[in-house]
């Protein structure tokens, strides 16, 4: 089935130095691009992460630090990155868990300031699980009934992404093809930051998603415990995480 698309959509997966949304780097990334009229603009390539590429890592996606050497870091090709993806939703297979908030982080540690929230994610993941309970490799199988002889390829793995959802809308009914509607269904929860650190309550409210102030609003916490805010901002928190408490901080003063 062809997407229903009111503006083009990025399907992409990341091969990266680990699992670490704050800390590891991307090597690999790969994308398709799908505008409104059908047409798919593929693109790949490798990324010098600045950093040694991790043994367990290598196991899995077969990308060793000599492979990439010689390839630009992601601050070289950062700008280009954000003009062909510029307007675009996005969609992939666990991207608001992980691929996405790597991404972010990547954008952010080259001085480029993308701004996300007006886009729609798909997390194709996240509707296979509500509908089957498999892994990607199965449901290439189980909608596409094909074997995923490359998984671990970003490339492969973007391919058979962007085939399952197409298989996805052809099985499913009630799955409308609306990607406002995909990205509502394919959700987990609203975050105010990819890393769920800072949720919103029924009031549309941020609240903290963890620790001692969990459940309470940050605004109020950084007003009765500064300290707070500057403890995050020298933690080990995301860099996407660390942008958002500080447009609450100085929205909240802003209304003081």
């Amino acid at each position: 089935m062809k997407l229903n698309l009111k503006r083009p959509i990025i399907f992409f997966d990341l091969e990266t130095t680990g699992v670490d949304t704050a800390r590891d780097r991307i090597v690999e990334i790969s994308m398709i691009k799908v505008m409104p009229d059908g047409e798919e603009i593929v693109k790949t390539r490798r990324i010098n992460p600045g950093m040694h590429i991790p043994e367990e890592a290598t196991a899995i996606h077969g990308i060793t630090d000599d492979d990439v050497k010689d390839e630009p870091t992601f601050a070289q090709i950062a700008r280009s990155l954000e003009q062909f993806i510029r307007g675009c939703d996005f969609g992939g297979f666990n991207s608001n868990r992980f691929d996405l908030p790597v991404l972010v982080e990547e954008f952010l540690r080259a001085g480029v300031d993308v701004d996300f929230k007006r886009r729609r994610f798909v997390d194709v993941q996240n509707i296979f699980h509500k509908k089957e309970q498999r892994t990607l490799v199965a449901a290439y199988k189980f909608y596409c009934d094909k074997d995923l002889d490359d998984a671990h390829s970003a490339q492969a793995d973007t391919m058979a992404t962007y085939e399952v959802l197409k298989a996805q809308l052809d099985r499913y009914d009630d799955l409308e093809n609306d990607v406002d509607k995909l990205a509502e269904f394919s959700s987990r929860g609203e975050a105010a930051d990819y890393a769920g650190r800072i949720l919103y309550n029924e009031k549309g409210e941020e609240v903290f998603g963890f620790g001692k102030y969990k459940g309470r609003s940050v605004a109020e916490v950084f007003r009765l415990e500064p300290s707070y805010y500057a403890w995050m901002m020298n933690g080990d928190f995301p860099l996407y995480t660390k942008k958002v408490i500080t447009e609450i901080r100085m929205r909240d003063k802003i209304q003081k």
